[in-house]
C-alpha cells in the first residue's frame, strides 16, 4: 500500500486516519525496471508480496526483470510455507525479516503474540547445540534457503547472529520446528 504523496511521511486526515494512496503494481514495477537500466539498481525485488500480487507483476505483459527478492516477515512461528515454495519454483529469493519474532514494541508490532525466543523447542535444542534459540532460529531459516536479515543493537548479540554456521539442525530437528508455525504474524503494522 502506498501513502498519498506529499511531504508528510505518514499522512492523516481531520479524524486522525492514515491517507492511502491507491497504486498501480504495474506502473511501479516498470519505474524500478527503468531504475535497472538506467544502471540506479544492481538487482529489483518486493517486499509483503503474496502469491497474487508476485503473479501480477510475473505475468504483466513486456516484463523486463522478474523480482529476485520479495522481503516478507518469516520465523519460525510464521514459516510461510506456500509462499517459500511458489518463491522457489520462480527462482526468487525469500528475505526474512523479524528472523527472532520481534521487539515489543505495541505501537506496531501485536504484543499478545508469544515471546518466540522463548520457546521451549527452540532452547531445547539450542542447549543440545550449546546455541541460543536466536541462533536456531536463524540457522532454521538458513537451512530452508531464506535469507534471514535479524535486527538488535546488542554487540553481544550482533556476534551471535553471525555464529549460526558451525553446526546444522537434524531433518528430525527441521520438522520439529517447521511444527511451530502457528501463523503468528508480529508485524502487523497496527498504525
Amino acid at each position: 500500500f502506498a501513502f498519498q504523496p506529499g511531504d508528510t511521511l505518514y499522512p492523516k486526515d481531520e479524524n486522525g486516519k492514515f491517507i492511502y494512496h491507491k497504486t498501480d503494481l504495474c506502473a511501479t514495477w516498470e519505474a524500478m525496471e527503468a531504475c535497472k537500466d538506467a544502471g540506479l539498481a544492481k538487482s529489483i525485488g518486493v517486499s509483503n508480496f503474496n502469491r497474487r500480487q508476485l503473479e501480477m507483476i510475473l505475468n504483466k505483459p513486456g516484463l523486463k526483470y522478474k523480482p529476485v527478492s520479495n522481503q516478507v516477515e518469516c520465523h519460525p512461528y510464521f514459516t510461510q510455507p506456500k509462499l517459500l515454495e511458489y518463491c522457489r519454483q520462480h527462482d526468487i529469493v525469500i528475505v526474512g525479516y523479524s528472523p527472532l519474532g520481534t521487539s515489543r514494541d505495541e505501537s506496531w508490532v501485536n504484543v499478545s503474540s508469544p515471546p518466540l525466543l522463548k520457546d521451549p523447542v527452540l532452547n531445547a535444542i539450542g542447549k543440545k547445540y550449546n546455541k541460543t534459540a536466536a541462533q536456531v532460529a536463524l540457522r532454521f531459516g538458513i537451512q530452508r534457503g531464506v535469507v534471514v536479515i535479524p535486527k538488535s543493537f546488542n554487540p553481544q548479540r550482533i556476534r551471535e547472529n553471525f555464529q549460526i554456521f558451525d553446526f546444522s539442525l537434524t531433518e528430525k530437528e527441521m520438522k520439529e520446528i517447521e511444527a511451530l508455525n502457528k501463523n503468528v504474524r508480529y508485524v502487523e503494522l497496527l498504525m
